[in-house]
């Protein structure tokens, strides 16, 4: 081949490449704009009856009445949440699966060294979805206590005896306890379980006293008289719990609270979140959401993107030291 044809050749090579590039960010650019064009999965790293499942399910109903297309969850509990956070950290950043973890996965990485993924590397931010404050709930069959007082005498007495169910090992209702044992002087034992929901069956059912538990998946129970709560963790009284004390005005300065959030797995499309945080938006803003999250003790958030990585940062750091100041460890 003469150098001429060699060189209309590769002219020939470049413009077909340049052509294919174009029409393939073509075609991801059109896919972005259709976005959903077919069902979306969520992620949701603890069984069925926890606190993220009870913000995921009418979450993700009215975000499937408001898109056209279904959001589907995907139970995938174990280890404190840590094994769906690495199913979900794997899965293809194409817009169609993302995951919807918790304070438990700023917690992960002070309880367990050994994890395959990092949540602020191997997701991007996208919003946080409800805060709720911590509650001290109780079977009232195995626990006769009416409040806080009550309930520390109740321990004490019991040396050792008395325990409380958690999520698992590193979650949020596991570093509650402890931390609520060393402000107490108490010694509740920890019973560790694979999500919110088992634990709270048990804790219903009489195998387990009582539990640390996010407002979430506490509520429907405390309001159908099957637990009792004791006193919520924070500064105020919970939205639509007005009458269950916060632990301050009890005489104990006891302040804990679970939140969840929405993360994508790194790399997939901005404009897919950016639409993805819109639709939230719309979501948030609607009565029947508001009424929801108002039934489950929680506020409308307003924290997206980087503004919620930031804050992801901070409970990272935040709860490292609280597992370190509590001793708190894998049972």
């Amino acid at each position: 081949m003469s150098d001429q044809s060699a060189c209309v050749a590769r002219r020939a090579l470049a413009t077909l490449l340049t052509g294919a590039v174009a029409a393939m960010t073509t075609t991801m650019a059109n896919a972005d704009s259709n976005w959903p064009a077919k069902p979306v999965t969520m992620v949701v790293p603890f069984p069925a009856g926890g606190g993220t499942d009870a913000f995921a399910r009418p979450l993700t109903a009215t975000l499937s009445k408001n898109v056209g297309k279904q959001f589907i969850i995907d139970n995938r509990g174990g280890a404190g949440g840590t094994v769906g956070a690495s199913i979900a950290a794997k899965a293809a950043p194409d817009g169609y699966t993302f995951f919807m973890g918790a304070v438990h996965h700023a917690i992960a990485p002070s309880m367990y060294p050994k994890l395959d993924y990092d949540i602020e590397k191997s997701f991007v931010p996208v919003a946080l979805v409800s805060s709720v404050p911590q509650v001290i709930v109780v079977n009232p069959q195995r626990v006769a206590a009416n409040d806080l007082k009550g309930f520390i005498e109740a321990a004490k007495k019991s040396d050792g005896k008395m325990n409380y169910g958690s999520a698992g090992n590193g979650s949020s209702h596991h570093l509650a306890g402890e931390l609520f044992n060393g402000l107490a002087g108490t010694k509740i034992a920890h019973v560790p379980y694979k999500g919110a929901g088992p634990a709270l069956t048990d804790l219903m059912g009489g195998q387990i006293d009582a539990m640390f538990d996010g407002m979430g998946s506490s509520a429907g129970h405390i309001k159908g008289g099957r637990i009792k709560a004791i006193a919520v963790a924070s500064d105020k009284r919970a939205p639509g719990f007005p009458n269950i004390p916060t632990a301050a005005e009890q005489g104990l300065n006891y302040k804990v609270s679970t939140w969840y959030g929405l993360w994508a797995p790194r790399g997939t499309p901005p404009d897919v979140i950016a639409k993805m945080q819109a639709e939230l938006k719309k979501a948030y803003n609607s009565d029947e959401l508001k009424t929801i999250w108002n039934g489950l003790g929680a506020e409308v958030p307003d924290l997206y993107g980087e503004a919620f990585g930031k804050f992801v940062t901070s409970e990272i750091k935040r709860w490292g030291d609280v597992a370190r100041a509590s001793g708190a460890k894998l049972d």
